[in-house]
């Protein structure tokens, strides 16, 4: 019998690869499940790395996809981008299975999230406080590394960010 998987052992290579993406990309499209309808919806959205590297965002109540992810935690965030040149398929892409975790204003959490992001994200600055907006962190149950044609890898959190458990 032939083995079939598609997906290749997880390496030192794979890893660094996934942790690059998710330490430089600045947006990423996010999939949520749609609470009027059984459909999906993606959005693009503005992301970064918290200081433990997990990926967050800032988003609006007045946007369709938070009020999927308060209805449904259940989502997915495509990374990655493509170059300048070449074929768009060819470029490294990290997809990662998630639930959406809103930060509550006021915390501690929330306000050392705040600092980081600006840091890493300045121009945010014009409606970080705005009281329709809010932070969600991504806490990642699995992933979906895809290097270029013929390289792909899933991915446990811990193979992203070491010391983590796997979900």
């Amino acid at each position: 019998m032939s083995n079939t998987d598609p997906f290749r052992p997880v390496d030192e290579t794979a890893r660094q690869l996934a942790r690059d993406l998710v330490a430089r990309v600045t947006y990423g499209a996010l999939a949520v499940l749609r609470p009027d309808m059984p459909a999906p919806s993606v959005s693009r959205i503005a992301i970064a790395a918290d200081e433990a590297g997990t990926p967050v965002t800032l988003i609006s109540t007045l946007a369709d996809h938070t009020r999927a992810l308060q209805a449904n935690p259940v989502c997915a965030v495509l990374l990655g981008a493509p170059g300048p040149t070449g074929d768009p398929l060819t470029h490294p892409r990290l997809t990662l299975h998630a639930n959406a975790v809103f930060v509550a204003r006021g915390t501690d959490e929330h306000d050392r999230l705040r600092a980081h992001y600006l840091k890493l994200r300045p121009k945010s600055k014009l409606y970080v406080d705005f009281a329709d907006f809010s932070f969600v962190r991504f806490q990642v149950s699995d992933g979906l590394l895809n290097g270029g044609f013929g390289k792909a890898w899933r991915l446990a959190p811990s193979d992203i960010w070491p010391g983590q458990r796997t979900t």
